[in-house]
């Protein structure tokens, strides 16, 4: 595949991990972060604070210098614009042209597609609190490749 591509495909995948993150994330309820599906389980705060972990990784394994650490969750707010703030951190790198130390397959499929798996674990715990999420028809959202802060455009077509 054309290197380009790849990187465009990347960005654009950095895209919707904003996109659904966002909505994921936002809006949450007062006490959500300490939400688990039960004893024993993640709550939603460590699982954010795992999903900023995880893009901080994907950053350190595209500039070669692998690093990876186990942050505890904090304030949800907080965790929030961490987690915005490496999806910006790792597009700029990836935006820069700058060769990655590792196959973009290899980054796709591990921190990135972990990220996706995560946000729906996160999705699905803001259902199991009493405050879901709405559906959405993905396929029509305004997704844009650069725009990975957490203000994302108004849904095309959500589900009742």
């Amino acid at each position: 595949m054309d290197p380009d591509a790849t990187n465009g495909l990347l960005r654009h995948t950095l895209a919707t991990v904003a996109y659904r993150g966002g909505k994921a994330l936002r809006g949450a309820q007062l006490g959500f972060s300490e939400f688990r599906a039960q004893d024993g389980s993640r709550s939603a705060g460590e699982i954010l604070a795992h999903l900023g972990d995880l893009i901080d990784w994907a950053l350190s394994i595209a500039e070669g210098a692998q690093s990876w650490q186990n942050s505890p969750p904090r304030v949800w707010e907080l965790d929030v614009a961490r987690f915005f703030d490496a999806l910006r951190k790792l597009d700029a790198y990836l935006a820069s042209g700058r060769p990655f130390a590792v196959s973009a397959e290899r980054l796709f499929q591990g921190p990135i597609a972990d990220a996706l798996t995560h946000i729906g674990q996160i999705a699905m715990l803001r259902r199991l609190a009493g405050s879901p999420v709405r559906g959405e028809n993905y396929f029509v959202a305004d997704i844009a490749v650069g725009r990975v802060g957490s203000e994302q455009s108004a849904p095309r077509r959500e589900f009742a």
